[in-house]
């Protein structure tokens, strides 16, 4: 079981640098978006030969990236919804196993399918060459096609880094630190 703590150790670390390096994207898009609305509405000269629309696609790839590479860290932090309605009243080992139940009979299994399928997808744009669909617009759009299976590459490394914890706090080998962490709340 140490192993695997290890090994989730190293996804819940590895997850942070991905977030920790594409949170940057939002920081990117918050002065592209106040660029875009200066230079429509206050008459700010574009430089580099920008238009407007590569401007605004590319503060949608901004928002793609931004989103779909920090899932994961979200997913690990506990940043995502939960319906908690019931599950505040459920015990540590009740939390946990429906934890479980959830990562190894939805969060993983819709994961590798939607991986498979956005990896095809993004594979058949990169083959096709696949541009923008403006002839001014930001090309190479495979780019932005392959942030999907990548987040949902990260995705169910969250989620098999979770389903680790949760197995490792069933079996009473794991911190209160980290049980904190893996249910969300006070254990």
């Amino acid at each position: 079981m140490q192993a695997l703590l290890k090994l989730s150790g190293f996804i819940d670390r590895f997850l942070t640098v991905v977030a920790r390096i594409f949170m940057w994207a939002g920081f990117l898009l918050i002065l592209t978006v106040c660029y875009d609305v200066a230079s429509r509405y206050f008459g700010v000269p574009k430089p580099w030969g920008l238009n407007s629309t590569k401007v605004q696609e590319a503060e949608f790839w901004l928002h793609s990236y931004f989103f779909a590479m920090l899932i994961g860290y979200g997913y690990l932090k506990q940043a995502h919804v939960r319906i908690d309605l019931l599950r505040d009243r459920f015990s540590t080992r009740t939390k946990l196993i429906v934890e479980i139940l959830g990562i190894c009979l939805f969060l993983l299994p819709f994961i590798s399918i939607v991986t498979y399928y956005t990896s095809l997808y993004a594979y058949t744009s990169y083959l096709e060459g696949e541009i923008s669909k403006s002839l001014i617009g930001i090309p190479h759009s495979y780019l932005l096609k392959m942030t999907l299976p990548a987040m949902a590459s990260l995705l169910w490394l969250a989620g098999l880094s979770q389903l680790i914890k949760c197995i490792a706090g069933l079996r009473g080998q794991l911190s209160r630190e980290l049980m904190i962490a893996t249910i969300g709340q006070e254990a």
